[in-house]
């Protein structure tokens, strides 16, 4: 509506006004060239079946009237103008056009001095965007100021009202830009469903304090959840959002976000708090602070800080399973600088534990990093010989614990070999390693020190073949990596913060087995793989790559970590892999590790997707860990009939016998409005599961009302699309 003062109508109307009171200038139609340019300082051209001056001052135009100035259009079937007033008056199916606007209405008064009159029975259209509506009449206050009386609006097509705005009163002023209803009401199928004495809105894109859409919905631990957020534009680069939370079994949750930007400052924190929880009976909180500052161009300092009032925060009031399954949480403050040949950071780090009161065995806390130094260099020689160096120094803290302080550092030097079809990389370095640990520990002062070398080397063959009437080309692409280093015996060392990479493809080309600096495999060791890839000549896409790769070793390897035994096979398990959009619609995911001494499948992962079209998704997933995890997972959009559409996600643990994540939505688009409805069980512990219930009614160019399934929906249904992009979409 922010257009609606080009009812300034007819400041177009004349503005060449007095000059021609006594005798009607007519102009030829070449002179019209460049009235758009003038403006409203340009001149008037009025066309009718009759013109003629009925008084001193006075100009009457009836049958077809037209007027045209500065690119706007007005018609009418009367029109007066008194000159010595500079008013105009106009009756009979009046017509508005302008670039983004179209009007109508039953009769016009407007004086051009300070553009004050009305419009009664005014029906307008926006024509650039969706929107369209009606009022009693138009009071025009000046300029840039006007009423309506008993206006509506909505985005609906002309003949179908499913839903719109009624308002009792609409000022709108475009010196501040902000419109002002009162007594409004919004109307869905015929039925008023939301009221409100007074509201205001922006009439551009510049955010607006006020209230935002409220979100409404219900789940099995909280009950009835009503949130309504009051956003706060405090300045251009700096805002706020209060959000009340209305959880009918415990209680209500107050809280708020601020962001800002400030120079080269910038941050978003978060709080909330629920005074005595019913459910709980106990007060809750939680605080998500994130900030950072750059001090110059290559160095930026900041801080992350994340806590809660309990271990079950997240899983009482949380409906999305990323945040449901947060086990650590993050606190760290941080410098760090980056600069061409070196870079350089110094970090404290620390995390809250969130422990599940129904699991047999604690989470393990991670070691806090009080503080964490880290230096690296890098260089490259003339001849192409590259030098890089890894070091850091840190503090490792832990309640219940050994705790100590590791130095490390690892140069190395390496010289890449390449040429049009393969490559040759000899890597030499010298990993040293120091700790100094406290008093409980067995032995206190510890060092580390070892060579290793690394050969990887690779060639690519490639040949065009035609299949199916498409032109293909086919790579066929061998790896051979060795790795050679000493054993050094690390039994005496603590495990600060080293785990064993899970086995993949890229793990078989690392120097070390283990992520963290507390182990350091022995290795004598050579990979050997082969990647072949389907690639259609004409667009470049790769419709298929099939890799197949095993490490073998000449020695067994001895450094493990604590309750591990060492591997006795000279060789890892295969690994297999096949992947690609193999036709438009279809692309497939599959990996396969499989034990060659015992002859069974360690790790295996199937994965395809269909997706034929918008709104048209299938998502199918299997996974499987030896001894550990066997899960299917089905997920998928699908249109059910005209302008419906269904959504469902399935995901079975066989190993805990037990739904992880079960969905299934509906979705309805009415043209200038979509409902949809989704119902949720997750499971939060354990063994324990919540159900939730979204519903949630969005109207075209107005917003959202009810509670968002929006970020379950994408997150659970990978290709989920609302029913408006779908429908947009050609």
């Amino acid at each position: 509506m922010s257009t609606l003062p080009g009812f300034a109508l007819i400041v177009l109307l004349l503005t060449a006004s007095s000059a021609a009171a006594d005798s009607l200038v007519l102009k030829k139609d070449v002179e019209l060239k460049g009235s758009a340019v003038a403006g409203k300082e340009g001149p008037l051209f009025l066309a009718a079946d009759r013109i003629e001056s009925t008084a001193p001052n006075v100009i009457e135009a009836s049958g077809r009237v037209e007027a045209r100035q500065a690119g706007q259009n007005f018609f009418a079937d009367w029109l007066l103008y008194d000159a010595t007033l500079n008013e105009v008056q106009a009756r009979g199916q009046v017509r508005l056009e302008q670039p983004a606007l179209l009007v109508t209405g039953d009769s016009l008064r407007l004086n051009l001095n300070d553009y004050n009159g009305e419009l009664t029975q005014p029906v307008y259209q926006f024509t650039a965007q969706p929107g369209r509506g009606d009022a009693e009449r138009i009071d025009f206050i000046d300029e840039n100021r006007f009423q309506l009386q008993d206006a509506t609006y909505t985005t609906c097509p002309v003949d179908n009202d499913d839903w719109f705005l009624k308002m009792r009163d609409l000022d709108i002023d475009k010196t501040r830009n902000v419109g002002t209803a009162r007594n409004a009401s919004l109307h869905f199928l015929g039925v008023p469903i939301l009221y409100t004495p007074w509201m205001d809105f922006a009439l551009n894109d510049v955010r607006k304090t006020g209230v935002l859409a409220p979100t409404l919905g219900t789940t099995e631990r909280s009950g009835l959840d009503i949130l309504v957020p009051y956003y706060l534009n405090l300045a251009p680069n700096y805002d706020a959002t209060l959000y009340p939370r209305l959880l009918s079994k415990r209680g209500v949750q107050l809280g708020g976000e601020f962001r800002y930007l400030l120079g080269e400052a910038r941050g978003e924190n978060r709080l909330e708090y629920l005074p005595n929880d019913r459910e709980a009976d106990r007060s809750r909180w939680s605080v998500a602070l994130n900030n950072a500052y750059r001090l110059n161009a290559n160095t930026q300092t900041g801080m992350l800080f994340n806590r809660v009032s309990d271990d079950d925060y997240f899983r009482d009031l949380s409906n999305l399973i990323s945040i449901t399954s947060v086990s650590h949480l993050n606190r760290e403050a941080w410098v760090t600088t980056q600069h061409a040949n070196w870079h350089a950071e110094l970090r404290a780090q620390s995390f809250q534990t969130l422990q599940d009161s129904t699991a047999t065995d604690p989470i393990l806390e991670p070691y806090a990093r009080l503080p964490h130094a880290r230096l690296g260099m890098t260089q490259t020689f003339g001849n192409g010989l590259e030098f890089k160096l890894d070091s850091e120094a840190t503090r490792f803290a832990h309640p219940t614990l050994i705790e100590g302080t590791r130095v490390l550092a690892y140069p190395t030097l390496r010289l890449p070999l390449t040429n049009s079809f393969g490559f040759l990389t000899p890597q030499i370095g010298w990993h040293s390693s120091s700790y100094a640990l406290d008093d409980s520990a067995p032995e206190q002062r510890i060092t580390r020190n070892l060579p290793i070398f690394s050969l990887d080397s690779g060639v690519t063959f490639d040949r065009p073949f035609r299949f199916a009437g498409h032109d293909y080309e086919q790579t066929l692409e061998p790896r051979a990596y060795y790795v050679f280093a000493p054993y050094r015996d690390q039994a005496a060392i603590p495990v600060f913060d080293t785990a064993l990479l899970d086995f993949s493809y890229a793990q078989m080309f690392t120097e070390n087995q283990f992520i963290g600096g507390d182990r350091i495999n022995d290795a004598n060791q050579l990979t050997l793989a082969v990647t072949s890839r389907f690639i259609e000549a004409d667009s470049g896409l790769e419709r298929l790559q099939v890799t197949l790769g095993q490490r073998y070793y000449f020695s067994a390897q001895q450094v493990t970590l604590p309750g591990v035994a060492p591997r006795t096979s000279n060789a890892t398990d295969l690994l297999a892999a096949v992947s690609g959009q193999i036709t438009r619609d279809w692309r497939i995911d599959t990996a396969w590790q499989f034990d060659t001494q015992n002859g069974t499948t360690i790790r295996q992962n199937l994965g395809a997707s269909y997706r034929p079209g918008p709104g048209r998704a299938l998502n199918f997933g299997y996974r499987f860990i030896d001894q550990t995890t066997e899960q299917i997972d089905l997920s998928g959009q699908w249109p059910l009939g005209k302008r419906w559409y269904g959504m469902f996600r399935y995901n079975y643990s066989f190993q805990d016998e037990k739904l992880v994540e079960g969905l299934a939505g509906l979705e309805y688009n009415g043209g200038c409005w979509a409902v949809r409805a989704v119902f949720q069980r997750l499971a939060t512990k354990e063994e324990q599961s919540t159900d939730a219930l979204f519903f949630q009614l969005e109207l075209n160019g107005m917003g959202r009302l009810g509670a968002n399934p929006l970020d379950v929906l994408k997150q659970s249904v990978p290709g989920y699309r609302t029913s408006n992009e779908i429908l947009q979409t050609p």
